[in-house]
């Protein structure tokens, strides 16, 4: 969803500053990604497969179409945003949000639309 210019997964993350949606218009950002899978993951990815227009966007072009986030919220219970949820945030969207200072973002952005 497109909030102002700034576009909001359902799980509250800020695609905007996703390194994915950059990608395909920036050659550099888009190496990066794949080097990084590459020591990481020990995994090839090629840098055309290297492409979101978002959570909401085509899902046979998704980054990560198997998203649990996007599974229960989207696809169970029919909402836009976690937020929308009776029981956000739920225990398992807690823990996800203390995997990273994004994903803790993304809760309080969440947070921040509920109370609206």
């Amino acid at each position: 969803m497109a909030k102002g210019n700034q576009m909001i997964a359902v799980c509250g993350l800020d695609c905007n500053g996703c390194d994915i949606l950059q990608a395909p218009n920036n050659p550099e950002i888009a190496q990066q990604i794949v080097d990084w899978f590459k020591k990481e993951r020990d995994t090839e990815v090629k840098i055309k497969d290297i492409r979101c227009s978002g959570c909401k966007g085509d899902r046979t072009k998704h980054w990560s179409p198997d998203c649990w986030i996007f599974k229960c919220c989207v696809d169970k219970k029919r909402l836009e945003f976690c937020c929308e949820c009776v029981d956000f945030p739920c225990e398992k969207f807690n823990e996800w949000a203390k995997g990273s200072k994004k994903y803790g973002e993304a809760l309080n952005r969440l947070k921040g639309m509920r109370k609206k």
